[in-house]
């Protein structure tokens, strides 16, 4: 019974996270949730029998494995993890410092690695579960000045769950790297994406590009997250998933240009690239 499956979400006080777990839990699925505050979670969802919200530094490699222990203390188990911790950083990639770079990479990189981590062992001495990714389409296409690093922490997130899912095959375990396109939620709002601290007045391109973001796409997103939660699950049941899977019409279209665009590029530049192999000896 879908009563009995136990959800593991990070990132779960806002946004797409807190859509899934109040559809997970009007449901009624079993639901842990993470957050860097526990308040946050009681305070948008409430008492709930079903619901074991959390306090979590994902970023802290021990924190993540006392947040594992407690689901499997309190559920028994753990049958889907969603890693959707995670927050935008905007700047070009000369301007952001190290610490800047590197925090993005922390959360949105190092923390699904921790996740995984401590939650596959449990998978494997199932011999079931699904590991959700939700990198973006900026994790396929990655063309957005001033969201390079961003970016570069979702091809990450893409990269790690193509070979993930080819290991967990063997236990059960389905793995599916989601792409999502632009979503209504505060992902772009103030306090949730973060502004280069040190920006460099030559980049023109990159400072128009945020704010269009910000101010213009922000608010405007044409993707529904309640929509998105309910796919979430119901992808969750299927008997063959998919590994990548791309949400909203936006992000299918951007994953056609990308794919249109590399096409052209390697067809192009074809003979240079075949020119690199030893010259055949004839006999």
């Amino acid at each position: 019974m879908k009563s009995q499956k136990v959800w593991f979400v990070t990132g779960a006080s806002k946004g797409l996270g807190l859509s899934l777990v109040k559809e997970l839990l009007a449901q009624d699925y079993l639901v842990v949730a993470t957050s860097r505050t526990k308040r946050a979670l009681e305070q948008e969802i409430g008492e709930n029998e079903n619901f074991l919200p959390l306090e979590v530094d994902i970023t802290n490699d021990a924190d993540v494995a006392r947040a594992a222990l407690s689901a499997i203390d309190y559920f028994g188990r753990i049958d889907v993890l969603v890693n959707n911790a995670g927050y935008g950083q905007t700047g070009s990639v000369e301007e952001l410092s190290d610490s800047e770079a590197r925090r993005n990479f922390d959360v949105n990189v190092f923390g699904s690695l921790n996740a995984i981590r401590h939650i596959a062992p449990h998978m494997r001495r199932q011999q079931s579960g699904h590991i959700f990714n939700i990198a973006s389409i900026g994790g396929l296409a990655g063309n957005y000045p001033g969201f390079g690093i961003y970016c570069s922490t979702k091809f990450a997130v893409s990269g790690f769950t193509e070979a993930l899912a080819v290991e967990m095959q063997p236990f059960g375990i389905h793995t599916t790297l989601v792409y999502p396109g632009y979503f209504r939620t505060d992902f772009l709002s103030d306090g949730s994406i973060q502004t280069a601290a040190n920006p460099i007045e030559a980049y023109v391109t990159a400072r128009e590009n945020e704010a269009a973001h910000l101010h213009q796409i922000h608010g405007n997103q044409t993707n529904d997250p309640q929509k998105a939660a309910t796919l979430l699950i119901e992808l969750s049941t299927l008997t063959h998933p998919p590994v990548h899977f791309l949400m909203g019409e936006d992000a299918f279209e951007l994953a056609k240009n990308k794919i249109n665009m590399l096409t052209a590029e390697i067809e192009k530049w074809k003979s240079y690239t075949v020119s690199t192999g030893f010259e055949q000896t004839a006999q």
